[in-house]
């Protein structure tokens, strides 16, 4: 541990000083950073050229890769882009295996349910929900590193995409097809969900490719809450036509949530009451049986599959009583059985489709690896975001030439196989044979399933998105700046739509990070007596201050929004503003009587500097050369360091007033001010 000074005491010319020291402390002189770079190392790369460092940099990572391509390097590698490789031999069959094969039954039950509604919600026929349901889970369990993760079919991504696929492929004025035309218009708005898969998916294979992960960082936890609870409402409001029974064609765009209200409130009078029974009955029972299972999620041995039971009692009673030809109920018909053919998205759509495609595929990426990273904490295992990009691309990309429409991991379904005592990506599979079963022989049976019932299922599964508006007070405690993030974010989703509202949430979280650095004070630091530490004078009246010298603190980036801030702060603290005030330090008026002789600039908290901010530095070395004041600078990181350095510093100043810590700095400013020998110059180490 660096430390400073320390001997009994230390005197000024005429006066005594109270400093005191930390005892036992051993001698040694201050370190610069050069001499630092001498004893410890670095001194022969610091002294390279820019263009040789940069040259060394890249053939080392050549030189890495190509021991990668060795025979262990090879085999880590495919490790690493095929996760089963890792965990499958370390696989505990007897422990893990019926625990799997338990939550994967019991998730691929709901998916099936919750596929064909979630695809109404994308616009398209509820067999592609079932699609979307086999072949991105399959894909996930070989390429994914989320082992309790859950993909499929997802409420706020097929809201997203049916907004999209509504613009894209308008319904006819007047809406009265006939059966060929509104096939036609179905494969139409199949393609189009389909190619914002595969341009989702082949951004996501992009950003994979460049290895930004790290770009789920924009999207902060209160962006995402705000985000999947604004989309629930979307979501709770679109469906309320098929609830009541009403064929309204559906909004899209700004504001389309209170237009969607005013329609259905306006055409009230026209519902349909067996439609709107079938809705009450089904909200009944599926409401009721949610809250048993979070209740009692740890009495259950399974969570009770409330959505598959409402299917099936609803199914029957619609054929039993010819609902759909007495009373016109709308029913989702005959499920093809099998599979599509595989085809290529109109590669011709995707410049339309690019800028629904980048918002989908952050959401996708931003929700999956949020909740993987959840579940990864709570296990101790950990995730790859870089892989998880390459996973969610290839799943999207892949399943739309299946006629896919974009999927992610999902809340509900995660949490169910979680709950259901899941263990790995193992239960994926079982997950799986759920839904090829339904695909291949079961989906006869659900020729009658009324789709209002499909409508319930989509609002009660939005439950957990809007119980996270419950976290709102404990937000407002923890950070107002985070409260104010997510009331701006949700209130932007809800008044204009899921697109806008997230570019709007995450501009505006930007904002906030920009806002704050420009509010950070540079502060002056003190001597804590009898100690090595410096803290703002500020924070006690204790703290001890030399005359003539000053320690200042600026905790937050140099950069071109910063450098304004950091030129008014030093003015004020060191008296180089043009009136010549009085230095400021924040000590007592004895030690603001004597004019500023030495400045120590802690620069640790500054964690990156651009040419802006170097070229302020460079001025106020120069500005306090011609002041008289002698300038030093403590603990610059090896990257600001360079900046400064290039930016012409040490045309300024020598590389003897470059010190490695505070405490070094303080030290050679005491020397310098005569207020102890170089024989009594002691450090706490």
């Amino acid at each position: 541990m660096s430390g400073l000074l320390g001997t009994g005491t230390c005197s000024s010319p005429g006066e005594a000083s109270d400093l005191k020291f930390p005892l036992g402390a051993k001698l040694r002189e201050p370190l610069t950073q050069a001499r630092f770079q001498q004893l410890f190392g670095g001194a022969e790369q610091a002294q390279e050229p820019l263009a040789e460092s940069r040259w060394s940099g890249l053939c080392g990572r050549w030189r890495r890769r190509a021991r990668a391509c060795s025979g262990p390097g090879a085999w880590r590698l495919l490790q690493a882009r095929l996760p089963p490789l890792r965990w499958l031999p370390e696989y505990r069959w007897r422990a893990w295996l019926l625990g799997d094969a338990v939550a994967g039954v019991t998730v691929g039950i709901v998916h099936v349910p919750q596929g064909m509604a979630f695809a109404l919600l994308t616009s398209v026929p509820p067999v592609f929900g079932l699609y979307t349901s086999f072949f991105p889970i399959l894909i996930y369990t070989l390429l994914g590193t989320g082992r309790h993760l859950s993909t499929g079919t997802f409420a706020v991504l097929s809201l997203m995409t049916g907004s999209a696929v509504e613009r894209l492929v308008p319904e006819p004025l007047g809406g009265n097809l006939s059966a060929i035309e509104r096939e036609q218009l179905d494969a139409q708005r199949v393609g189009a969900a389909a190619a914002l898969a595969f341009g989702s998916g082949a951004l996501m294979l992009g950003m994979f490719a460049l290895q930004l992960g790290v770009l789920s960082t924009l999207l902060s936890e209160p962006v995402v809450k705000a985000l999947t609870s604004g989309a629930a409402l979307h979501v709770l409001v679109s469906q309320l036509p098929s609830l009541v029974g009403l064929r309204l064609p559906r909004q899209i765009g700004c504001f389309a949530l209170f237009k969607t209200l005013a329609a259905v409130l306006t055409a009230l009078p026209q519902s349909s009451p067996a439609e709107l029974t079938i809705s009450a009955l089904s909200l009944a029972l599926l409401v009721p049986v949610k809250e048993l299972n979070v209740r009692f999620r740890d009495r259950l041995p399974t969570p009770i599959p409330g959505e598959i039971v409402m299917v099936l009692l609803a199914s029957a009673l619609c054929f039993a009583s010819s609902l759909d030809t007495r009373y016109d109920v709308q029913i989702v018909g005959l499920l093809p059985g099998g599979f599509p053919q595989p085809l290529l998205p109109n590669l011709s759509e995707l410049p339309r489709i690019l800028g629904d495609s980048l918002p989908i595929a952050l959401v996708t990426f931003a929700v999956s690896a949020s909740l993987a990273s959840i579940y990864a904490d709570k296990y101790s295992y950990t995730i790859d975001a870089n892989q998880e990009l390459l996973a969610h691309g290839a799943s999207n990309l892949i399943s739309s030439l299946f006629s896919c429409f974009p999927n992610s991991a999902t809340l509900a379904t995660t949490s169910l196989l979680v709950d259901a005592g899941g263990n790995t990506q193992l239960a994926g599979l079982f997950s799986c044979a759920v839904v090829l079963s339904v695909l291949l022989w079961l989906g006869p049976f659900f020729y009658y399933l009324p789709k209002a019932v499909l409508a319930c299922i989509n609002i009660s599964s939005m439950r957990q998105m809007f119980f996270q508006m419950q976290e709102l007070p404990q937000l407002w405690r923890i950070s107002r700046m985070d409260f104010v993030v997510w009331m701006v974010t949700w209130v932007s989703v809800v008044a204009l739509s899921v697109d806008l509202g997230l570019a709007v949430g995450v501009v505006f979280s930007m904002m906030t990070v920009v806002c704050r650095t420009q509010r950070v004070q540079c502060v002056a630091l003190g001597l804590a007596e009898g100690t090595e530490l410096y803290r703002p004078l500020r924070e006690s009246h204790k703290l001890l201050q030399v005359p003539g010298l000053c320690i200042l603190s600026y905790p937050a980036p140099l950069y071109f929004g910063t450098r304004g801030q950091f030129r008014h702060h030093l003015e004020g603290h060191l008296g180089l503003g043009r009136g010549k005030e009085t230095p400021r330090t924040g000590g007592p008026p004895a030690a603001v009587a004597e004019p500023v002789r030495v400045v120590v600039l802690d620069c640790s908290g500054v964690t990156f500097a651009d040419a802006a901010g170097a070229r302020e530095v460079v001025q106020l070395a120069s500005r306090c050369q011609d002041a008289g004041i002698h300038l030093l600078l403590a603990q610059c990181n090896a990257s600001v360091l360079r900046t400064l350095t290039q930016a012409g510093l040490l045309d300024r100043v020598t590389p003897e007033q470059l010190f490695v810590s505070v405490q070094d700095a303080a030290a050679h400013a005491l020397e310098r001010l005569e207020l102890t020998g170089p024989k009594t110059c002691t450090v706490w180490l």
